[in-house]
């Protein structure tokens, strides 16, 4: 009977911990959303390998400015200032020009079959981002200039714009540029408890 009582119990537990696991990632999830979630796990990953102990890394943060909301992906904070790396992973080819609203991403199946779909311009996505973060930051009573970049873990920018990165290695130069210190400890540690508390 003891032993009954304790194979229920463990058998219970073993469907608890598979629900909360299930819990994680939803069943219904958007392929687009899955995409996106796994693609800014890798570039977290891969910015991570480019950090140095000065550098903090803060990861999917929800900023709101009047009214105006953006998560960012990832925003790296170090004494030469703040910047945002804006992931995206998206198949297919990107049409698109720096300026256009939406790019077209264009998509060819193993059978041939071709898919067109709109996605919003992660250039003007990531520079609204910029302008969010540093109005924030702003009305806090930090003034810093950011910086924001977008990263492609899979397709390729239709344009080449100094907003985009077009390799991994580039985020070492654009988060450690050759300049002088422009944020104290102090400030780094207040930009970080805001974007962590916000």
């Amino acid at each position: 009977m003891i032993y009954l009582i304790a194979a229920i119990f463990v058998v219970a537990i073993v469907i608890i911990v598979i629900k909360k696991r299930h819990a994680a990632v939803p069943v219904d999830e958007p392929p687009e959303k899955r995409a996106g979630r796994q693609g800014e796990k890798i570039a977290t990953e891969i910015i991570k390998q480019y950090l140095n102990e000065e550098d903090r890394l803060l990861t999917n943060i929800v900023v709101t400015y009047k009214g105006h909301m953006t998560e960012l992906d990832n925003v790296v904070i170090n004494p030469r200032g703040v910047y945002i790396i804006e992931v995206k992973n998206l198949s297919g080819e990107l049409v698109g020009k720096e300026n256009d609203k939406e790019w077209l991403k264009v998509k060819t199946t193993s059978a041939g079959n071709t898919y067109e779909k709109t996605v919003k311009n992660p250039i003007a996505q990531v520079k609204r981002q910029i302008y969010i973060l540093a109005n924030f930051l702003e009305a806090c009573g930090i003034n810093v200039w950011i910086e924001g970049y977008i990263l492609f873990v899979r397709g390729k920018s239709p344009v080449t714009s100094t907003f985009v990165l077009d390799d991994a290695s580039e985020i070492d130069d654009v988060i450690h540029p050759e300049k002088e210190t422009v944020l104290k400890k102090s400030v780094m540690h207040k930009i970080i408890r805001l974007l962590q508390n916000h």
